[in-house]
Formats: structure tokens, C-alpha cells, sequence
């Protein structure tokens, strides 16, 4: 669907999408109990990997921590203010980025021939593209959590070498964020969201030349 006309019309347009996604979307700590489902977040994958990346790398790699025997191996790999919100939240989503995300390039950008070749021996090229890509990645799935009407929980206070020796010895995933998801804040934590804080202005943070 192409739009044509005022900005006030297209916002107003959106304005409850915008309200889901921006504006009434608070990082949540706590979480009401009711259930994530692994497939709503498959769901939530499928439609956000079509977003752009650096040479289409693809590098974000999730690993899903659904059961509690999981999150037991999780915890002490989180620092003390976020470990027992971690434990205690429906699901929880390690992002990461796999360091040999090139090998995909044949399928992924098979218009770059010889791409893949040229990086095998280049990892410093390898981890800027991939971190860089994969961190647009998570504020998609971000956004595609919201849009599926989930709330979250971003985290970075963590040890990621633990938490990378704990769940991706075997793949050599590297970890960038941990998401805490739920599907409402708990009613009964009055932290379960803080008040929104300040945020800058157009003025405050762009420039136009």
C-alpha cells in the first residue's frame, strides 16, 4: 500500500501501530506467567530476517531459553540485579552473532561471487560486518516482538564468554544481548515497568545539511 498524502494523515493513520511499537513500549522487568510459546517467536523470526543487512549477512543467531533447567544454566551467567528477573521471565532470547557468518553468502548474496573466499581469511572484517549486522538485527526482533504484541526485557549485564561457554561451545555463536519476553508486565510488581525516562528531541539529536 503506497501513501500519498500529509504526514499528519500517514501518522495518524499508524498511530496505534506506532503507539505498540514506540510510544507505550516500555522495557519491561517483570512478567505476568502466561506462557511464551518457542513458535511465536519462530513467527516473529520469519518476518523480521527480511530486513536489511550488511551484504544480506544474516549473522544473528538466537538461542531460546525456554525450560527451566535452561534458565538454572543461564543465571549465574547473569549479573545479580538481572538474574532473577531472567529466571523468573516466560522465555528469554540470547542473541548472538556467528562469527562464520560468511559461509552463507553463496545463498544469501550469491550476486557477490567470491565473497565468501575473499573473508575466510579476514576475521576482523568477518566480526565488524557481523556484529554491526547482527546488531540491527536485534532492534528488528525488537520491534517484531512489540508487533506481535509481546513485551521485553533487553539486557546486556551479563558475561558473555560464560554464557557462550554454557549454550555455544559447539557452534562458536558469540553473545551480544539477552531479551527477557512476556506477554504483559506483572500487575503485581509495581517495578514491573519504570516511568518513561527522557528521551532527546529531532533538535537535540539531528542535523539536517
Amino acid at each position: 500500500m503506497v501513501f500519498h498524502g500529509s504526514v499528519d494523515e500517514r501518522a495518524s493513520l499508524h498511530e496505534e501501530v506506532l503507539d505498540r511499537l514506540f510510544v507505550e513500549a516500555h522495557t519491561t522487568n517483570t512478567f505476568s506467567d502466561e506462557a511464551v510459546d518457542p513458535a511465536v517467536i519462530a513467527e516473529v523470526y520469519e518476518d523480521i530476517r527480511w530486513a536489511p543487512t550488511q551484504m544480506n549477512a544474516q549473522p544473528l543467531r538466537l538461542t531460546l531459553v525456554h525450560t527451566s533447567e535452561a534458565k538454572r544454566r543461564l543465571g549465574p551467567h547473569m549479573r545479580p540485579g538481572n538474574r532473577d528477573k531472567t529466571l523468573a521471565a516466560p522465555i528469554t532470547i540470547i542473541a548472538a552473532w556467528d562469527p562464520t557468518w560468511h559461509h552463507h553468502l553463496p545463498v544469501l548474496a550469491p550476486h557477490r561471487e567470491g565473497a565468501r573466499e575473499k573473508l575466510d581469511p579476514d576475521p576482523e572484517a568477518r566480526r565488524e560486518i557481523g556484529q554491526r549486522s547482527a546488531y540491527l538485527q536485534i532492534g528488528y526482533l525488537i520491534i517484531g516482538l512489540r508487533a506481535y504484541g509481546l513485551h521485553v526485557g533487553p539486557m546486556t549485564g551479563l558475561n558473555p564468554t560464560g554464557v557462550d561457554e554454557e549454550f555455544h561451545a559447539e557452534t562458536g555463536w558469540k553473545t551480544a544481548v539477552v531479551i527477557n519476553v512476556g506477554w504483559k508486565p506483572n500487575a503485581d510488581d509495581a517495578k514491573a515497568i519504570r516511568p518513561r525516562a527522557g528521551r532527546l528531541s529531532f533538535d537535540d539529536a539531528c542535523q539536517i545539511v
